[in-house]
């Protein structure tokens, strides 16, 4: 090997900081960090509902607020500014200590007691199980919905949100970066969005042809993608990825879009109105 195609060979420096500099103007460079824990001492507003919930009109912020809304419990919804950092605060992290929205605090948990609760799969698991909707009791049922809930966790919400990345937020001068992280992760949602497809052909939804929490955590990430990840060029992740060919996962979603609770759901903590967390709501 010539020393010219040496060079052109990547080779992982003595340690990662040495590469944390590559990362800076992405969206979120300001706020990364490798390290956890609170940055500043600020308590994170209360209301007087029972449930206290922190979040952002994300994906993954979506699947609770829908949860939330189909369930029709009584919940105080606070804003909580991710690219400010506000998730870093020392009243957030005692109630998520991974910094991460969504996240709540129910008041009348386990005992009267009130208990913390982070990860979306585990508010939703919480709180459906609490009310005794959406979920089954039947083992076969409940597992096949178990197994769509993982997947969620595991596999559609993360590479989803990877190709996002790439595709709208990484720096603009990394071209050969975001050309490989688009098509890595492009790919990879493709197949993922082909999953769904021929699992919904000839369903009404994902388990026992009942809507349930499968359902509400699968959402919101395809919602994402038909509506989502604009790119400043005009491209949008739909056409990018011809998300319009998955018809029986589309027609899934449009029964799911239609729901009155999915639509207030999604709203709940919107970047367009963090002044009124539940839009619907005329203010005081």
């Amino acid at each position: 090997m010539s020393e010219a195609e040496a060079a052109a060979v990547w080779n992982p420096p003595p340690s990662i900081e040495a590469l944390y500099a590559a990362t800076a103007g992405n969206k979120f460079s300001g706020i990364n960090r490798p390290t956890a824990g609170s940055r500043e001492e600020k308590e994170v507003a209360k209301g007087t509902a029972p449930i206290q919930y922190y979040s952002l009109a994300t994906p993954n912020g979506n699947k609770v607020s829908i949860c939330l809304e189909e369930l029709g419990v009584d919940y105080d919804a606070h804003f909580i500014n991710i690219g400010n950092g506000e998730q870093f605060s020392s009243g957030f992290v005692k109630i998520n200590p991974n910094s991460k929205i969504p996240c709540l605090v129910d008041n009348d948990g386990p005992d009267g007691q009130p208990i913390s609760i982070f990860e979306s799969a585990s508010i939703c698991l919480y709180l459906c199980e609490k009310h005794n909707k959406f979920i089954f009791s039947d083992t076969r049922l409940k597992t096949e919905m178990m197994n769509w809930i993982f997947f969620q966790m595991s596999t559609q919400g993360p590479m989803t949100g990877n190709f996002g990345h790439f595709f709208v937020y990484a720096p603009d001068d990394k071209l050969e970066t975001r050309d490989y992280g688009v098509a890595r992760y492009g790919m990879e949602v493709q197949r993922i969005c082909d999953v769904l497809d021929k699992h919904l052909e000839g369903r009404s939804y994902l388990v026992g042809e009942t809507y349930s929490l499968a359902d509400i955590m699968n959402f919101p990430w395809f919602h994402q993608l038909r509506v989502g990840y604009p790119h400043k060029s005009g491209i949008k992740a739909a056409e990018f990825l011809d998300v319009s060919k998955y018809i029986n996962l589309n027609r899934w979603a449009d029964v799911i879009s239609a729901r009155p609770e999915v639509q207030r759901g999604i709203t709940v903590c919107s970047w367009t109105s963090p002044e009124n967390t539940k839009p619907w709501l005329k203010k005081d």
